[in-house]
């Protein structure tokens, strides 16, 4: 009897990889959908460190006044949001009886315990002080990595001041781990700059990419409360979080916020 080949891997499997990849995704009942449930919780894992790269990669370059390069990680950024929000349309092709059909084998298991997530969210700028304390205190290591640099808001801010824009020194000396408040004093440097873009090219096309990587990030929010809805209507979510009502608390959450709140008087 003829034995089969032994399998040899190419290289584009050992080079990332890619079997153990596909030896991650184990269910944990029968049910047809928790297959996509986890393949796509997968990438929208994979999806967040991609983002946090290209963000990290904008932070670094604007902390050497670089803005040509901030600007073209920020747009590489934009993009991959663009396919996050697209994973919420695999996810939303599943019926609520589908999903039913296995919710129950996720106990507390929820995407608001994702350290990529949460990650994401530090490096754009939100850094509430109870989320803080716990990264700090029993976190991930790439949370407490990222509460040790400043936001890439917060470097925003300091390159602003560094071209002589007149930023509060409280908004570019506070310590990373500090959340940025609302500073009507910000929302007039972002006036300024908007209503003389002539005057600021550099500064006004890093606020155009600044507000599509925020406006991204709240359609990824909109879409997963709406999917959200789908799938549960007005149960509670896992975790302990109240599914959809805490949905809606945290997409009137705007990243950069004096991007936003400028525009009421330009």
């Amino acid at each position: 009897m003829t034995r089969a080949p032994e399998y040899v891997a190419p290289e584009y499997v050992t080079y990332a990889h890619m079997d153990e990849l596909h030896e991650l995704q184990r269910p944990r009942s029968e049910a047809r959908g928790e297959m996509n449930f986890i393949l796509i919780s997968h990438v929208k894992e994979l999806l967040f460190r991609a983002v946090i790269d290209d963000l990290d990669t904008a932070r670094c370059a604007l902390q050497r006044d670089d803005v040509a390069d901030t600007c073209l990680a920020l747009a590489r950024a934009t993009r991959t949001q663009r396919v996050l929000v697209a994973c919420w349309e695999s996810m939303n092709g599943m019926s609520v009886d589908e999903y039913v059909a296995f919710r129950d084998v996720l106990n507390d298991a929820s995407g608001t315990q994702s350290f990529a997530y949460r990650a994401l969210e530090f490096v754009m700028g939100n850094r509430p002080e109870r989320q803080v304390t716990a990264a700090i205190r029993d976190g991930h290591a790439m949370l407490r990595a990222e509460l040790a640099e400043p936001s890439l808001y917060d470097a925003v801010l300091q390159y602003l001041a560094r071209q002589g824009f007149p930023i509060p020194v409280d908004c570019v000396a506070k310590p990373p781990t500090q959340q940025h408040e609302s500073n009507p004093l910000v929302e007039d440097v972002w006036l300024e700059i908007y209503r003389h873009p002539d005057r600021h090219l550099e500064t006004h096309r890093l606020a155009e990419c600044l507000l599509e990587v925020a406006y991204q990030f709240s359609h990824w929010r909109s879409t997963h409360l709406l999917v959200v809805e789908r799938m549960l209507g007005g149960k509670n979510g896992t975790a302990g979080t109240d599914g959809a009502p805490w949905l809606r608390t945290i997409n009137e959450h705007r990243f950069f916020p004096e991007l936003w709140t400028f525009r009421t008087r330009l």
